[in-house]
């Protein structure tokens, strides 16, 4: 083994990834594999996603969420991996190939769902701002999670596509987060006190596109200023033995305490932990379920 293979921190040799899609991820905090999903799953799960939007299917323990300037509008679903049709993109082999790069053979998948967004109000609504995934996430080590996103319609600048700032994981840190300044979509928290001089580039993608995403990477989206969606499916994957942390007095607390809060709404009750809620969302897709 070379010297620098020793030293790569995020990434194992599993015979998926080349060393050099190793190194690139290591130091961007992202990589990107296109036309990795196949496009007859992709559209499989878009139309799910239009069935359960319009109430055809019941959603069952999915939660559908609306755009906050036009309450007519479902811009996204989450924990679709409840779903026998939308797991399909949850569970698909070759991307948890890659996933295993990083967490190992035990793999749980900690939090999905299908994203559509729609074209903007004029309240810039549709924007998602600049936030690490890490925030929501009461567990680690850090390095032992990642993000999968799939392009399933075009995503391009006008239409809203991913901004990311290559190599801000590597600082190591987690920003605080809070609602920005004007209408915001339910816990779209955003980081407000960025570092000055951030590096940022759009990931323009085509359907089948999938970016694989490092939990500290600062990355959001734009407002969707086209006339059409931008329909994207999304899956994050831990090691099935990362712990469970306590997020109460961090930078977490906040994100924490509105996550939680919702779901004492919805069960109708006031005991409800917040690790709780995520070994609810978490289903193991390959391997053994051990801590999480």
């Amino acid at each position: 083994m070379s010297a620098i293979a020793k030293t790569l921190a995020y990434t194992r040799d599993n015979g998926r990834l080349t060393f050099d899609q190793r190194c690139f991820y290591e130091k961007n905090g992202y990589l990107v594999i296109r036309k990795l999903v196949p496009l007859d799953i992709l559209e499989e799960c878009s139309q799910r996603f239009e069935e359960i939007a319009s109430g055809r299917i019941h959603k069952g323990e999915m939660t559908v969420m609306r755009d906050v300037s036009d309450r007519k509008v479902v811009n996204k679903i989450q924990d679709i991996s409840h779903d026998d049709v939308l797991r399909k993109y949850v569970e698909y082999s070759p991307m948890l190939d890659i996933i295993e790069a990083v967490t190992g053979p035990n793999i749980m998948a900690v939090h999905s769902m299908l994203i559509a967004k729609p074209p903007d109000s004029g309240s810039n609504s549709s924007r998602h701002p600049p936030h690490q995934d890490l925030y929501y996430f009461p567990f680690r080590p850090v390095n032992k999670i990642i993000g999968a996103w799939t392009a399933i319609e075009p995503c391009d600048i006008v239409n809203g596509c991913l901004f990311i700032s290559p190599g801000s994981h590597l600082v190591d840190t987690l920003y605080p987060h809070e609602y920005p300044a004007g209408a915001n979509n339910k816990l779209y928290h955003g980081i407000q006190d960025l570092p000055n001089a951030m590096p940022w580039i759009n990931l323009e993608m085509q359907p089948g596109d999938t970016v694989f995403l490092h939990p500290l990477v600062v990355h959001g989206s734009g407002v969707n200023r086209a006339n059409r969606t931008r329909k994207a499916i999304s899956c994050h994957y831990a090691a099935g033995d990362c712990n469970y942390i306590n997020v109460r007095g961090t930078v977490q607390d906040a994100i924490a305490k509105e996550i939680t809060e919702i779901a004492c709404r919805r069960l109708s009750t006031d005991d409800v932990e917040y690790n709780d809620i995520w070994r609810l969302k978490s289903s193991l897709v390959r391997g053994i379920r051990s801590n999480l």
